[in-house]
């Protein structure tokens, strides 16, 4: 590979230029290989350069047949001693290879790929990846990766083969050839990194980073190249976070709250007990933000029980102080009247106006409250998104908190932004993200953690019980029935009936879906997680019916769902919060607000159906008081994944462990979500790993826009063209 120094600059411009156009472009694309490209997501030539490798052979770390163990991921290499095709049955295939080397033999079975026996012939010598089993007298391997290596071999031969993502009519070794026809064609290509910023970490080139992912010598090659490949994919996110951030603020005139002001005071000494360390941490942070010459744009992010809203309340005292509004949205009824419950007589001790708006209120009673809301004579109101329609209007809205933001979507956030001219926004959140995937999802808003809770609550204990033993479950809730204590009882899948859900339950589910649910919970707005998708409480109804005549015959048993009248809601919840109820049969419309001291048990059925951060909301409910609390997570999968990732709950009672571990679960991929509607610009980033990456990339993108906001300098302006063409789709052909 030539320099790039000593490329020209027409040379240079031209291959940076073929990046963008059409695979076709590619020699040996051909537009039926084209066709089965695009089914890769494959579509121009820089498409194929980042079509990485998923995994490596690694021959220099391969295995004797004698040596590797069983149940191990391993790679052995060796000659085909005999190679057959055998249909046990009709419709089934299946070639057996005996595979041997100088210590044994191998018997490797590739089921339907009846093709491997026009490629592969007694006495050449193949690498086989796979995990290893034992069975009929032999070590056997079963639907490896084969690759033919030694003499025949073609350019993939060396001590490192890259598996690339194929299809049935694309082999990986086509990928290969292709991609390296891709990388001579823009050799010399434009390296968008500042140069300085290349020193600063001894990064590799781009051009370099391109070969040793897709082609390295030694392990050691390809992970600096994903080293360097991950640090511009997550500087490039950072500033386009943060650059729209600055976009959305251009040409609004933000409000510099007063933040010592006397109803920020008469709050402190209102409160009838002290901050933790942390809690004043985040107020601090809070209020730092709201002072400051800028819209700010603040995440809190705590643990269950952790007294977000406390500091909630200091953020909107001092909204008052500025003689300004609030508006404070929540996702459900419940703890929407829970926050006008605990935050209204503490912010009223320190004169601050508060009024509660929602679906349920009386038309009256809301006809007042947007009276006084648009006449300036209230400081703060609390809501569900009744507080999105149209004849919510403030005088003077310089304050927007929003809890639980992950419930809503951007254009509810931003409705109730718009309500405003320049309002700060404040946002709540119980999910528990690391702090690396926080700054990966938002890095164009400052950050708070409180991560302990203010207080020594009697905690709880977690124990996954099998189906067929949740009977444990249920006598531990009548033992705790017979104490005069509380207990709930959840059900996923509000739409089917005990037997389906019993079936359901049984399905396995893949790690990556299950880490994907426990950040991003299927919920509806008003918080009732019916992840089955049905619309009808059916089996939920029957469910409390069964319990209230059986099991907990003697108790008095209710039954709570997001569908229900949000008066009736309402009702459940004080009956249940008074203990005139003894049960509450749920769906996770109970998974946040919900405060009941007494609850000391709780039952979750089929609790592999959820994420694991949505299980530890749930769970939040109970040990909250000084009775200790038991959850019981049952499930009838018989999954392997699905049980380990249940088993964390039971040895980690640490939201932020915990979504760290499924994390671990999730490949390397796209974490954005739909967030940029579709964009898929993290193909090598893997958040938990890469934590320091992404905060050496979040510092350096603040830095050079303080220094630059419009990337116009000459050594930002490469870096600013790959952002627009990453995130927008932009290419040099129409103007990028």
């Amino acid at each position: 590979m030539p320099n790039e120094a000593n490329t020209n600059g027409p040379d240079r411009l031209a291959a940076t230029l073929v990046l963008d156009e059409p695979v076709t472009r590619v020699r040996l694309v051909s537009p039926a290989r084209a066709k089965a490209l695009g089914g890769l997501g494959v579509r121009t030539v820089r498409d194929l350069l980042a079509h990485y490798p998923r995994r490596y052979i690694d021959l220099s770390a391969k295995k004797t047949v004698a040596a590797a163990r069983i149940g191990e991921q391993c790679t052995i290499e060796g000659s085909i001693h005999e190679i057959k095709l055998k249909r046990p049955r009709p419709k089934l295939s299946l070639v057996e290879i005996a595979l041997v080397d100088d210590t044994g033999v191998l018997m490797v079975t590739a089921f339907r790929q009846p093709w491997l026996m026009d490629s592969l012939k007694a006495g050449m010598r193949i690498a086989v990846a796979g995990k290893l089993e034992f069975g009929y007298g032999f070590k056997r391997m079963t639907n490896p990766f084969v690759e033919v290596v030694g003499e025949g071999a073609g350019a993939a031969a060396g001590m490192v083969i890259p598996v690339h993502p194929a299809t049935e009519k694309l082999s990986t070794a086509w990928v290969r050839r292709l991609v390296g026809n891709a990388l001579s064609q823009t050799r010399g290509a434009c390296d968008p990194l500042p140069l300085s910023l290349r020193a600063k970490y001894r990064l590799m080139s781009r051009q370099t980073a391109l070969a040793c992912i897709h082609f390295p010598h030694a392990m050691e090659e390809a992970a600096e190249a994903r080293r360097r490949l991950a640090y511009e994919e997550l500087l490039m996110l950072e500033l386009f976070l943060m650059r729209g951030a600055a976009e959305r603020a251009r040409g609004r005139e933000p409000v510099r709250h007063v933040t010592d002001g006397p109803r920020v005071r008469a709050l402190a000494s209102a409160l009838p007990f002290r901050l933790t360390d942390e809690q004043a941490a985040a107020r601090d942070d809070v209020l730092r933000e709201m002072a400051a010459p800028r819209v700010a744009n603040h995440l809190v992010l705590g643990d269950v029980g952790t007294g977000k809203t406390v500091v909630a309340a200091f953020a909107l005292a001092a909204a008052a102080d500025t003689g300004a509004q609030a508006l404070l949205m929540a996702p459900t009824e419940v703890l929407a009247r829970q926050h006008a419950a605990s935050l209204g007589p503490l912010l009223e001790a320190a004169g601050v106006r508060v009024a509660l708006l929602t679906g349920a209120t009386p038309a009256a009673e809301r006809a007042g409250i947007v009276a006084r809301l648009a006449a300036g004579g209230l400081d703060v109101l609390v809501g569900t998104h009744a507080l999105l329609e149209d004849d919510v209007a403030c005088a003077n809205l310089t304050l927007v908190v929003v809890d639980e933001q992950q419930r809503f979507g951007v254009e509810q956030r931003a409705c109730l932004l718009a309500k405003g001219a320049a309002p700060d926004a404040l946002y709540l959140t119980a999910t528990p993200i690391p702090r690396s995937l926080a700054l990966a999802l938002f890095g164009d808003l400052t950050l708070s953690y409180i991560r302990h809770r203010p207080r020594t609550a009697a905690g709880r204990t977690t124990k996954v019980c099998p189906k067929q033993e949740r009977g444990r479950a249920y006598d531990a809730a009548v033992a705790a029935l017979s104490r005069g204590e509380q207990v709930y009882v959840v059900c996923p899948l509000v739409g089917k009936d005990a037997g389906e859900r019993d079936a359901a339950a049984a399905a396995p589910r893949g790690a990556g879906a299950d880490a994907d649910a426990a950040l991003h919970p299927s919920v509806s707005i008003e918080g009732d997680g019916d992840l089955a998708g049905g619309d009808n409480v059916a089996a939920a109804t029957r469910e409390a019916q069964m319990l209230a005549s059986t099991t907990f015959a003697d108790y008095a048993v209710e039954l709570l769902h997001g569908k229900m009248a949000s008066a009736e809601k309402q009702q459940v919840m004080d009956r249940f919060r008074a203990g005139e109820t003894q049960v509450l049969v749920a769906t996770t419309v109970i998974e946040v607000g919900v405060d009941v001291p007494n609850a000391t048990v709780m039952i979750v059925e089929d609790a592999d159906r959820f994420g694991l951060a949505q299980l530890h909301q749930l769970r939040g409910r109970v040990g909250r008081g000084e009775k200790p609390g038991e959850v019981f997570l049952v499930s009838a999968s018989a999954s392997e994944a699905a049980l380990a990732r249940l088993s964390a709950m039971e040895t980690t009672d640490d939201g932020f462990e915990l979504a760290a571990f499924d994390l671990s679960l999730r490949r390397e991929g796209d974490i954005l979500g739909n967030r940029q509607s579709g964009a898929s610009v993290l193909k090598v980033v893997n958040v938990v790993r890469d934590g320091a990456i992404i905060e050496a990339a979040h510092a350096d993108a603040r830095a050079i826009l303080e220094a630059d906001p419009n990337l116009e300098a000459p050594e930002h302006r490469p870096l600013a063209r790959e952002m627009r063409i990453a995130f927008s789709g932009e290419s040099a052909r129409t103007g990028g």
